[in-house]
This record gives structure tokens, sequence and C-alpha cells, in this order.
């Protein structure tokens, strides 16, 4: 059967939202480790077909992030990477354009790489103030102070 685009789109929103159930748990069993993997790449694969570039940057941050938390940081970097990437062809503006800074530090402090981490931190901190909405600023400033401890 195949799905409308309507109802791809309504899935990724729906796989999307799983997934971020299982990223906001502060305790998470291996089962739900690996469902979270499968729910963020689920919902990455409807909006490639259901989306646009936004949406498929969205998708790449959630895999980096995911990957993060689960302490996998090659697979993180090859997400952020892949967003990077979505930046630099689509010029993401925004809360989107900040985000590809998180992701790239976020995945260098799972991999230990100090001075990429720190770079990246500081090309994020420089793109807060273009953020236009204060909740998405607030957000984004305590997602870069968990990176700066770790």
């Amino acid at each position: 059967m195949t799905l409308s685009k309507e109802q791809q789109r309504s899935e990724a929103i729906e796989l999307f939202n799983k997934t971020w159930e299982l990223v906001d748990l502060q305790v998470r069993t291996g089962e739900q480790e690996e469902e979270m993997i499968h729910l963020a790449h689920a919902s990455r694969y409807y909006w490639s077909k259901a989306g646009d570039y936004v949406n498929w940057s969205r998708g790449d941050w959630l895999l980096s992030k995911v990957y993060s938390i689960v302490g996998e940081g090659q697979n993180a970097l090859k997400y952020a990477l892949a967003n990077e990437k979505l930046h630099t062809e689509y010029n993401l503006a925004d809360f989107d354009a900040a985000f590809v800074h998180e992701a790239l530090a976020r995945s260098y402090a799972v991999l230990e790489k100090q001075d990429l981490k720190e770079f990246h931190l500081g090309k994020a901190r420089g793109l807060v103030e273009g953020i236009s909405k204060k909740e998405d600023r607030e957000y984004f400033v305590g997602e870069l102070e968990k990176i700066s401890d770790i």
C-alpha cells in the first residue's frame, strides 16, 4: 500500500514525536534506545518523501541527537554533517542554522574532540541572537549549556 503525501507527513510527525518522548526520558533501557534510533530513522525517511529541506535538516539533527544520547559519536557526527550539508546547500536560517552547530558540538563532545566541540559551541553561541522566537532562543541556550558540561 502506498501512502499519500499527507499520510507520509503525518507519519513523519508522529514518529518524530514518539522519538522525542524517548529523548525526554532521564533513563532508558537498551530496548528503548534501539526504539529511539529506529523511530528517528523512520521519521527521517517519511520526511524525505513528504517534506522539504527544513524537515530533512530537522530529521538529520534528530538522528544526530539520538546517536549522541546513546554514545555513538561516529553516527552522531555522520548526521550532524548531513545536516551541515543541507545548511550549506539551502542556506538554513534562524533556529535551524543555530542547531547545525549545536549538533556538531554535541557530536564532537561524544567523540571527545574538545577543540572541535568548542569551535562549534562558539559558532552556535554566535547565532543565538538570530533566533527570532524567545522560547526557541532560551531552549537553544539550555541545550548549549548541556553540551558545555560534557
